[in-house]
């Protein structure tokens, strides 16, 4: 009897071990663990936007949304010093985003006036999504989330310190109070 007592607290000792290891795991995945290439080509660590909100979102040229490029515009001109916003264009919803790189970054500059980061065209979605979308989507990276986007500009929150803090649906403004109160306090 004495043995089966020592065996059943050894057992939940290491199942609470097994927990919080995965706890301390889970914390220490941010966004700052990965890189993601520029729409020009480069490389860029996302740690290099630190100490500042972001706003990760799936875009599309060819979308009902897409005159959404001109809100992004207008957050990142207004709260530039608080927040990063990064385009991610994406095929993955009715190709709605046919274009290359270079089409993209053009069809945003020259419609949208589009000055805040663009990336290269991912998916966001399925087997290939990009690892980003896979840590904003998988709860077990995250922390808490398993949505992934619905549609184009889908939103992603991010804090200063790198963790996913909420998401917002395609059909909501970026200028909506609901984004914005975030970093406007």
């Amino acid at each position: 009897m004495k043995y089966n007592s020592y065996f059943i607290y050894l057992i939940l000792f290491n199942l609470f071990l097994a927990a919080q290891s995965d706890n301390i795991t889970k914390s220490k995945i941010n966004i700052y663990d990965y890189n993601a290439i520029s729409i020009s080509g480069d490389t860029i660590p996302m740690s290099i936007y630190k100490n500042k909100y972001i706003l990760l979102v799936n875009v599309a040229s060819k979308c009902g949304y897409t005159s959404q490029y001109e809100e992004l515009q207008q957050l990142h001109e207004l709260y530039h010093d608080r927040i990063n916003i990064l385009g991610f264009p994406s095929n993955d919803y009715f190709w709605q985003e046919r274009g290359t790189n270079k089409e993209i970054e053009l069809f945003c500059k020259r419609n949208y006036g589009v000055t805040f980061p663009m990336f290269a065209k991912i998916h966001v979605k399925g087997k290939n999504k990009h690892p980003i979308y896979n840590w904003l989507s998988d709860s077990d990276l995250n922390g808490w989330n398993d949505k992934q986007p619905s549609w184009n500009f889908f939103k992603y929150l991010i804090d200063k310190n790198g963790n996913l803090i909420s998401f917002f649906p395609s059909k909501m403004s970026p200028l909506d109070s609901s984004i914005t109160n975030y970093f406007t306090k």
